[in-house]
């Protein structure tokens, strides 16, 4: 019984019961048969289980024709990829177009002789063996391509993480301000894309990528010395003007990273956008460039908005929380 199930199973349709015998009597030894004797039954066990591995498809049938049978089995996902081999008395060039047209893999005229038909129902089977394998396989690489990329993901994000949780625990930033700042990245980025003029510069992909790399926007506190990055009091003209160059170190931290990589990075872009740009101002007054309005590219404006944002939410050792209000 096991043997019997691990054979292909071939579906023979044919209104007529003496050629259904027939075919029975030359398939049943090396293969496993369902019969079907008009084109809707034939459709029904096709779509069932067991599934056939062939079907042998008369075309001159009451109700449906063989050519809608298989033009339906081929719209069917579950039955698209069966292989159809017409087995039929209609032996005109135009008939085995119709047929081939329609979706046939094989056209046989009757009366049939056995040799060839086995042969060919053994050509048949060993291709369809051979295409389901290679879906099969495209179908597992793809999942493990997914499996990998979504590792090599979480790998960017945990290391991104880790990167700028390092610049904030030198900072005397409230916790978790670069976790806070993210979300109102990506809560700022979707409510803005409502106008039109922002509409197609902040996608899904791109939002997400924003919120990916905001994390980085401070990065470059890691190269300003301690005396001044963690100073209680107001800092000294001299002193802000080494604070500013957190913006600059940044920026170069990451150029130096997208030159190490072949294709352009749309994440280090932005990243790197963020970077330098995120201390710029509306009126001009920001720095390091001195950019004002639309210059300020979309990414710091939105990271500068979700930063002072928390800057100003937040206690500090010298100044009240503000509320949201």
């Amino acid at each position: 019984m096991n043997a019997a199930a691990e054979r292909p199973t071939v579906l023979i349709v044919d209104d007529t019961a003496e050629n259904l015998t027939v075919m029975n009597a030359l398939l049943k030894e090396r293969y496993r048969t369902l019969i079907a004797n008009n084109g809707e039954r034939a459709i029904r066990i096709a779509t069932g289980t067991p599934r056939p591995d062939l079907v042998l498809l008369d075309i001159m049938m009451p109700g449906m024709d063989g050519y809608e049978v298989c033009r339906r089995l081929k719209a069917i996902p579950a039955t698209r990829h069966i292989p159809v081999f017409f087995l039929t008395a209609k032996s005109k060039v135009e008939d085995e177009q119709m047929g081939f047209d329609a979706g046939g893999a094989d056209y046989i005229t009757k009366p049939i002789s056995p040799p060839i038909v086995l042969a060919r129902v053994a050509t048949q089977l060993a291709m369809k063996a051979a295409a389901d394998f290679l879906r099969d396989q495209n179908a597992y690489l793809e999942t493990e391509v997914a499996r990998r990329v979504r590792k090599v993901q979480v790998v960017q994000d945990v290391t991104i993480l880790s990167m700028a949780s390092l610049a904030e625990t030198r900072d005397n930033e409230t916790g978790n301000h670069i976790r806070r700042t993210q979300n109102y990245v990506r809560a700022l980025a979707l409510k803005a894309r409502a106008n039109p003029a922002l509409a197609d510069r902040l996608d899904d992909g791109t939002i997400e990528l924003l919120y990916k790399s905001a994390p980085l926007h401070d990065i470059g506190k890691v190269g300003i010395p301690d005396a001044i990055l963690l100073k209680p009091g107001k800092l000294t003209s001299e002193e802000f003007e080494i604070m500013k160059t957190h913006t600059t170190l940044g920026a170069r931290t990451i150029e130096a990273a997208e030159r190490l990589i072949d294709t352009p990075s749309s994440f280090l872009r932005l990243a790197r956008e963020i970077a330098r740009s995120h201390q710029e101002k509306w009126d001009g007054s920001g720095y390091p460039d001195g950019l004002a309005g639309a210059a300020i590219p979309l990414s710091a404006r939105l990271m500068a908005v979700a930063d002072v944002y928390d800057a100003l939410i937040s206690a500090r050792p010298y100044k009240q929380s503000m509320t949201h209000e």
